[in-house]
């Protein structure tokens, strides 16, 4: 059986072929074939090329192009053709997993015409991604309404939710029908140190490592390098290390200048996944997740399995793999600045932290989860398969 995968990545051009800006498309689409024979994944397509990015299509994956478009105004402008392009791709006979975006919520109203079974896969919650300083756009407090009532209804009529938490998006999304907690993020063994960390022989100069995009401020960098300018002005040797790159990388390095941070932060860009960025985390005392919004993020549970000490806003599932002392509010620096200065000058905690989040890491090692992913997405194929017989009965 096929299944149809939407998501809302944006697809480009890779020597005329369509293509994803990461690592989407080798990884992603290899679940889903461990249970259906083929994948049809329906995205945006950009018609520019982008040299390094990985082409997705291949001999059991196809791809439905949409209409390209950025932003709510242009999706207003292409809605008549997104959805004569979506009318046609429902026509495949397969199995259809939603998941969660804007994307969704469009295929979503042509399969409640059909009467037609789906899933859907929720990945992160709306109502922080729209939260004040995530993002700008004069729509935001409209978005953080509408955005999570439609993914409550969404997943109200869905015939199977799997989230990447184990219950913070059930408890506000609920799924009646059928529902599992899987993280989006599965481990293998190369992502595992062997033994935690022993307390640190010294205490300076103390290093952070952020991990992640810089084409919003979903993760929280602003407030970051505002919180390392409150420890040094406090007298910690403190540095910063921000692997990722985008948009606001620029805003983000004269932030750090005008606060006399020049030499403290330094900006790696994006770096390969695997290797590349683990040599980084290695190098860290201290991993800071001072996010928005989360579903349940890869990078931080990357960085336990190296064992490396952690600390993060109080969003999403991140309270599930975190300790609540490891824990902070969102959006505030003073709280941020003062939790870096409470692990960075006590060895023990650094100690205790790393021991901790290398066993909670286990947890999320691909053998683990794999068969709870796989055991969904049979139950979608057999409920898949009794709706087409049963349309073919009534023909």
């Amino acid at each position: 059986m096929n299944c149809t995968v939407v998501v809302d990545t944006k697809f480009f051009l890779c020597n005329g072929q369509p293509a994803a800006p990461s690592m989407t498309s080798e990884l992603l689409w290899e679940r889903y074939l461990q249970v259906f024979d083929s994948i049809t994944v329906i995205g945006r397509l950009f018609a520019v090329e982008y040299p390094s990015a990985i082409p997705i299509a291949g001999p059991s994956v196809s791809f439905f192009a949409l209409p390209g478009y950025l932003g709510p105004w242009q999706y207003l402008l292409r809605l008549v053709e997104l959805k004569k392009r979506i009318h046609l791709a429902c026509s495949i006979p397969s199995a259809v997993i939603l998941r969660q975006g804007n994307l969704a919520e469009l295929v979503w109203q042509e399969l409640r015409n059909q009467n037609r079974p789906f899933a859907v896969e929720v990945i992160a919650d709306p109502y922080d991604t729209f939260s004040p300083g995530a993002i700008k756009h004069c729509l935001r407090p409209l978005l953080r309404w509408w955005a999570p009532l439609q993914l409550r209804r969404l997943c109200r009529e869905a015939n199977g939710a799997l989230y990447v938490t184990s219950q913070a998006l059930q408890r506000r999304y609920p799924c009646p029908a059928y529902s599992v907690g899987v993280s989006d993020v599965e481990l293998s063994d190369g992502a595992f140190v062997s033994t935690p960390r022993p307390p640190p022989s010294t205490l300076e100069p103390f290093t952070l490592i952020q991990v992640g995009s810089l084409n919003q401020l979903y993760k929280g960098p602003d407030i970051l390098i505002d919180a390392v300018s409150k420890c040094a002005s406090a007298g910690l040797d403190i540095h910063l290390v921000i692997v990722g790159d985008g948009k606001h990388r620029l805003d983000l390095e004269a932030r750090a200048a005008m606060q006399g941070l020049g030499n403290r932060v330094r900006f790696l860009g994006r770096l390969p996944a695997g290797k590349a960025v683990r040599f980084q985390l290695d190098q860290a005392d201290l991993f800071v997740m001072p996010s928005r919004m989360e579903g349940l993020p890869r990078a931080l549970l990357e960085a336990m399995a190296r064992a490396l000490p952690c600390i993060a806003s109080r969003v999403g599932g991140i309270p599930e793999l975190l300790a609540p002392e490891d824990l902070f509010p969102p959006n505030d620096v003073d709280a941020l600045a003062r939790k870096i200065y409470e692990v960075a000058i006590d060895p023990e905690r650094q100690a205790l932290m790393s021991a901790r989040n290398l066993k909670k890491a286990k947890e999320y090692h691909i053998d683990i989860l794999l068969p709870k992913r796989i055991a969904f997405y049979r139950h979608i194929k057999e409920m898949t398969s009794e709706w087409l017989q049963n349309q073919r009965d009534h023909r």
